[in-house]
């Protein structure tokens, strides 16, 4: 559900927008991210939803606690799973009575349940927090900074992660011949096999002759098991519309700021 309406129409209101989103969510105690990615879903993780909403509005929580359903979190193998924070808590393996439990001995009483958390085979022992689990402590993401960290179904969470804000510098500082310059000048390649060097299509688009251009998304997944377009159009869907209409800006006769966004 909507927090805010959306009305943009200079970047100043965009910040705006950022700041008011990033003020409300800081206003709640705990953010629980819980995983909506096709594997936890598989897992039946709209049960742990229900069960927690449920536990959380019958202990008088729903204004002190924040629950968002992100994309895939990443460590499919303990699915149904979720993430506490501020403190990056992760849970694997939930059932709606685990997470009756975690309510009560964790967001009320603040004790993190250790049997609950990822067990690591090599140290035997329990790892509560996701900074120290060896999935996620040598990772950095780049194309999945926001998947399973941010409502993917929501604009304003994406704005108040930044979002939109690369478009707006292109529709107001830099424009056309700049920003594809920068995109040349990055280096930044296609993630597929060929690795397309990004610059050398924005200019190919620009340089096309007509009124009337379309930019395409190509999210094909033909290697088995590839899931790098379907995690981020599932997880961050608004970082594709926006590298896409920052492209097709280029592309564009003149750039004015949208009248709404």
């Amino acid at each position: 559900m909507a927090i805010y309406t959306l009305k943009i129409k200079t970047p100043e209101d965009l910040a705006d927008l950022r700041n008011s989103f990033r003020e409300h969510a800081s206003g709640f105690r705990h953010t629980i991210y819980v995983c909506g990615g096709a594997g936890c879903i598989s897992d039946h993780s709209e049960e742990v939803v229900q069960a927690l909403k449920k536990a959380m509005a019958l202990r008088g929580l729903s204004q002190e606690v924040r629950m968002v359903v992100t994309g895939c979190v990443g460590l499919c193998a303990q699915g149904p799973c979720m993430i506490v924070d501020p403190d990056g808590v992760f849970y694997g393996n939930l059932t709606p009575e685990k997470v009756k439990v975690i309510v009560d001995r964790h967001l009320i009483g603040g004790r993190p349940i250790e049997e609950y958390c990822y067990f690591d085979e090599t140290q035997q022992k329990y790892l509560p927090y996701t900074r120290d689990l060896p999935f996620f402590s040598k990772q950095v993401k780049i194309a999945l900074r926001n998947v399973g960290r941010i409502d993917f179904s929501s604009v304003e969470d994406y704005i108040g992660h930044d979002g939109y804000f690369a478009l707006a510098k292109v529709l107001t500082d830099w424009g056309r011949e700049k920003t594809i310059k920068e995109i040349t000048d990055s280096g930044l390649r296609g993630r597929g096999g060929a690795g397309f060097p990004t610059g050398v299509k924005w200019q190919s688009g620009h340089d096309q002759p007509g009124d009337q251009k379309y930019i395409i998304c190509n999210a094909d997944e033909g290697d088995p098991g590839a899931f790098m377009d379907r995690s981020i159009l599932e997880g961050d869907p608004h970082s594709v519309i926006e590298a896409r209409t920052r492209a097709s800006s280029m592309s564009a006769r003149s750039i004015p700021w949208p009248s709404s966004a």
